[in-house]
């Protein structure tokens, strides 16, 4: 009872929380002014020709946009300063006041424009389709995507354009890996922005661009209430357009084409056209709900797979540890550190993406064989310290009466250091399902990557990660109680 009244009140705090009204206007213009810094957001990862660092210079930031940035600042009478930011939380963190605004191949889309206040664009790009080299199925439509794979960014304008064609869309964090994938054929076919497709796709032998579908906006992003501050960068682009310095930063970054002169030209017709009619968030509802479902069910498939891989694995390095040659024992012993010492997201990224030209693994294998590998490093340790606790006369004693090695660790020692690391391997367990949603990164929705797809739906985060957390420990109590038992049972035999 006490539970189910904890669990209700998290999600009525969560309700609240998402309630919450845009305050009256405030003057952003002279926030940034006192301070005399224009904080923008962006994501190194992004890379070039966006914001990257520049090897070639210590390490520092540069890009096209890192000199558009200083542009705008110069125009305000302040200076830029950079903030590192995901991508993909853009606009949530914009929301919350981690930077003044956001600028980094930003896009606009009716989501977008529901939640902030766009400027006037400063680059038109082109949702680019590419596939393999003599692919002939895909063509240059939206239609012949359907019931293909299509990797894009996640909440990006490509994702928004794929969402009802009925292709099965394949959502990444980084810019180089759907290209990556779609060369390995693990994907159909990738649309991204040109800008993108040019740098990271179409240098690849293997591809080819199939066709531009569509027209898309780069565009500053500004919270709804400070409209001086959005007014003053908007009139600060349309200064540095008038001027030629747009047009300067963009060929500098070979990005200028035909599509750019619109800039010079542009009108408040064009903002409006621009904008079009912001959509608002979806009602959370039971269809987000039986999403939620789907993503459980596959957080608690891959924990099960992965752990199923990792106790015996580490059962093996840990009797190789204790009882194998000395070659055996060190070379266990390494692959215990190298796993424990190095994080599983690489491990992740090189089982995925570093192998992919040696072997190319589904998403879904991947994340099994990585969480089983990462976790059999710690089973090993767990089940070294069982065995070792167990009496040495018991070993002696079996030795004595004629056992093998072997015989004695199947019927004396492992039974008894089974009993003494259960606690320790529920444990193990319980953190798995929640290391699970790392293989976001490798394309696999899972539970939490659900959370964020649902979140930018409904405009809201307090809903969707209270659900997210309940459905957590809807998996993970279950076991506590279930291993409590068994431990109780074995202590009793």
């Amino acid at each position: 009872m006490k539970l189910s009244r904890a669990l209700l009140a998290l999600l009525m705090l969560a309700l609240l929380g998402s309630c919450h009204r845009h305050g009256p206007p405030v003057s952003g213009l002279a926030r940034v002014r006192a301070a005399g810094v224009l904080r923008w957001g962006g994501d190194i990862q992004g890379g070039e020709p966006y914001v990257y660092e520049d090897a070639s210079h210590g390490g520092r930031l540069t890009g096209f946009e890192v000199t558009l940035a200083e542009a705008i600042a110069r125009e305000l009478g302040v200076r830029a300063q950079f903030v590192q930011n995901d991508w993909s939380a853009l606009v949530p963190s914009l929301e919350r006041g981690t930077f003044d605004v956001a600028m980094n191949g930003l896009e606009v889309t009716p989501q977008r424009v529901g939640r902030v206040r766009f400027t006037r664009p400063y680059y038109i790009f082109a949702a680019r389709l590419m596939a393999r080299r003599g692919d002939a199925r895909i063509q240059g439509n939206l239609a012949s995507l359907r019931g293909r794979r299509v990797g894009t960014l996640s909440n990006s304008f490509s994702y928004e354009l794929l969402r009802h064609t009925g292709a099965e869309i394949r959502a990444y964090e980084g810019v180089e890996e759907p290209y990556t994938d779609l060369v390995e054929r693990r994907t159909d076919a990738v649309l991204l922005d040109d800008i993108i497709a040019a740098r990271y796709g179409q240098p690849k032998p293997e591809l080819q661009v199939v066709d531009d579908l569509a027209d898309g906006y780069y565009s500053v992003a500004v919270r709804p209430a400070e409209t001086d501050l959005h007014d003053a960068i908007d009139h600060a682009l349309a200064r540095i357009t008038a001027s030629g310095e747009l047009e300067r930063i963009l060929t500098g970054a070979e990005l200028w084409n035909a599509r750019q002169g619109r800039l010079r030209t542009w009108s408040d017709t064009d903002q409006r056209q621009m904008l079009g009619v912001a959509t608002e968030g979806q009602r959370f509802g039971w269809l987000h709900v039986r999403l939620f479902a789907q993503g459980a069910f596959q957080t608690m498939w891959l924990s099960v797979l992965a752990m199923a891989l990792a106790i015996p694995l580490g059962l093996a390095l840990a009797v190789a540890r204790l009882y194998g040659p000395r070659g055996v024992q060190r070379l266990a012993g390494a692959y215990v550190e190298v796993y424990r010492g190095t994080p599983v997201l690489l491990q992740l990224y090189v089982l995925y993406y570093g192998l992919a030209p040696v072997v190319s693994l589904d998403p879904r294998v991947a994340a099994v064989l990585g969480l089983g590998m990462n976790y059999a490093a710690y089973e090993a340790e767990v089940y070294r310290a069982g065995i070792q606790a167990v009496p040495k006369g018991q070993t002696e004693a079996a030795l004595s009466l004629g056992m093998t090695v072997p015989m004695t660790l199947r019927r004396v020692v492992l039974p008894q250091a089974f009993r003494l690391a259960l606690p320790s391997v529920t444990n193990d367990f319980i953190a798995l399902l929640k290391d699970s949603s790392l293989v976001s990164v490798i394309t696999v929705v899972e539970l939490t990557k659900q959370m964020t797809i649902t979140a930018i739906d409904v405009r809201g985060w307090a809903v969707p990660g209270a659900l997210c957390a309940l459905m957590y420990f809807a998996m993970s109590y279950p076991l506590s109680i279930w291993a409590k038992r068994l431990e109780a049972r074995l202590a009793r035999s």
